[in-house]
């Protein structure tokens, strides 16, 4: 038995699969000043959401004299915007903002 041993061999195979790899993103830097920005507010679906989104839109423009705020209304349950009909109009909504505050209500 002991000469059969030598003769075996076995295939060694991994779990992973090859993909093309996508390149890791950091977040964004913050904003220096908030001067002349455009400040985007995504409000969830929920009650309290719409009332803080307009609070927080207005304490901003007190606070920064200059900016513009934007509230994005999401109406999608517990769903990534992106993963819904709304696709398009939230990503054009991204690209006019030079950041985003996300509220969630309860």
């Amino acid at each position: 038995m002991a000469g059969n041993v030598s003769k075996v061999q076995y295939q060694v195979l991994t779990p992973w699969a090859e993909a093309d790899p996508v390149p890791l993103k950091g977040i964004s830097p913050r904003l220096v000043s908030l001067a002349g920005k455009k400040i985007g507010i995504f409000r969830n679906f929920k009650q309290a959401a719409r009332p803080m989104a307009v609070v927080v839109s207005q304490k901003l423009r007190e606070r920064f004299p200059g900016i513009e705020t934007t509230i994005y209304e999401s109406d999608g349950g517990n769903v990534n915007e992106i993963e819904t009909e709304f696709k398009d109009k939230f990503v054009e909504w991204t690209k006019g903002i030079d950041a985003a505050v996300a509220l969630v209500g309860n």
